[in-house]
């Protein structure tokens, strides 16, 4: 008898859900401390040490950034549904790659 779904798919779904919702908590996180949403414009200030502190930060919260800005941008701006999917395919791409270190250095920690 074969199963429905493969070890390998099912953590790839793991590590992409992990992902987004990683995504969405740092995001989430930083709005709440600072009261404004995050964005992409905190590498816009320079060279200075908060810009490259905003680096790791802007890696693991990118897709949760990415899909709010298309969807906002959907909504405003009547973007074509073309460029709602390259956004949502980029987005899940990138909270797979994410997802998928998150649950590596989670194993290396032992908690999975």
């Amino acid at each position: 008898m074969s199963s429905l779904i493969s070890p390998e798919s099912l953590q790839s779904f793991l590590a992409l859900g992990v992902g987004f919702a990683v995504a969405g908590a740092l995001a989430s996180g930083y709005q709440a401390l600072v009261h404004r949403p995050a964005s992409f414009r905190l590498l816009q200030r320079g060279p200075v040490p908060s810009a490259f502190a905003a680096v790791p930060f802007l890696v693991f919260a990118a897709p949760f950034i990415i899909m709010r800005n298309t969807l906002r941008a959907r909504q405003v701006q009547q973007r074509r549904a073309e460029f709602v999917m390259m956004a949502t395919i980029l987005a899940g791409f990138w909270s797979l790659m994410s997802g998928t270190f998150v649950v590596s250095m989670l194993r290396v920690a032992g908690l999975v």
